[in-house]
């Protein structure tokens, strides 16, 4: 047989196939019962006859994305591949992590020479993800962040956002001559207050590992040099917390922010600590709706002394007794 006759026989087999799928394709396009023209419904995933309305096929899969897009730039933006990128690990969760258990993929136990295998291999995975000093600096300061952010149950916008700070503070030359701990404490401090979710310096300083005097001198420094739009702690918003903490129903809750209110359009929280201002409102809050709590109780929940909730709660209730119906 010649070369020009099996050529010709496989041109005469590629036709007919091409021909078979063509004769498949519009047996699909045409309803097997009336001849008419069919439709695909994505919403109940079904193929049915836009005239008859015979269901022809059913539980079809859609192999699409979950999302929708209506331009390019948002095609792009929405389109992924593994895991999202995150700013809370140094290398935004790009390199890949080996686990410490000692155990294959069917939960069974590793031999003594496999689990020195893979000591090594994590010894080294470690060396390759920090590859300089910027960047064994920056695993250490994500990693006190993520650590008091937990301790202070923060939750993972604020994390998220102080990583973002400290980023720039590195990136901006800021940590020269200050410690790693004192610059992730600040950026921590910053993030909490710009999400208003804010900690006290008090209850900061009790996680960090740093003193509370270069707490709030770093932080001053950070937000100078960053240029960072931090407002004024609300009182309001150690409301909810301090509430929550003391098991105090709603209407204690309420009657805390009324009297901070009244003491706003009194101005009588101006140079006055919010801490202090938000714990004196939750005890005369109490008080007023007859719940059963004391100074003691409310300090050790703001972490403020107990004399500073004596002469804000009689306060509070002055300007409350003054303002008008």
């Amino acid at each position: 047989m010649t070369d020009t006759s099996i050529r010709t026989r496989s041109d005469e087999q590629r036709q007919a196939t091409q021909e078979e799928s063509t004769a498949q394709a519009g047996e699909r396009e045409q309803c097997p019962e009336c001849g008419g023209r069919l439709v695909s419904d994505a919403e109940h995933a079904e193929t049915v006859c836009e005239d008859c309305g015979l269901v022809v096929d059913e539980g079809e899969i859609d192999r699409g994305p979950e999302w929708r897009a209506f331009d390019a730039a948002e095609k792009d933006e929405k389109s992924r591949v593994g895991a999202p990128t995150t700013n809370m690990m140094h290398d935004q969760g790009l390199s890949t992590n080996i686990g410490w258990q000692d155990k294959d993929a069917y939960g069974r136990s590793l031999s003594s020479r496999q689990r020195q295998k893979m000591q090594r291999l994590r010894t080294w995975n470690e060396r390759f993800r920090t590859r300089d000093s910027k960047e064994r600096n920056l695993k250490q300061a994500l990693g006190e962040i993520d650590r008091m952010a937990s301790a202070l149950g923060l939750p993972e916008n604020v994390r998220e956002t102080a990583s973002v700070i400290y980023r720039r503070a590195l990136e901006e030359d800021l940590l020269p001559g200050r410690s790693i701990e004192g610059v992730s404490t600040a950026s921590l401090y910053a993030a909490a207050r710009q999400a208003g979710t804010p900690r006290s310096l008090d209850e900061i300083d009790a996680v960090s590992r740093v003193e509370k005097d270069e707490i709030a001198r770093t932080y001053r420094y950070v937000i100078r040099e960053l240029g960072l739009e931090v407002q004024p702690a609300d009182p309001e918003s150690y409301v909810p917390r301090f509430a929550s903490d003391l098991d105090l129903p709603d209407e204690t809750e309420r009657r805390a922010r009324q009297l901070l209110k009244t003491a706003k359009d009194s101005g009588i929280h101006s140079g006055k600590s919010p801490v202090g201002l938000a714990a004196a409102a939750v005890y005369a809050g109490a008080l007023l709706t007859n719940e059963k709590v004391t100074q003691n109780d409310v300090s050790e929940v703001a972490s403020i002394s107990e004399v500073t909730i004596r002469n804000r709660y009689h306060e509070l209730l002055e300007a409350g007794e003054g303002a008008p119906a």
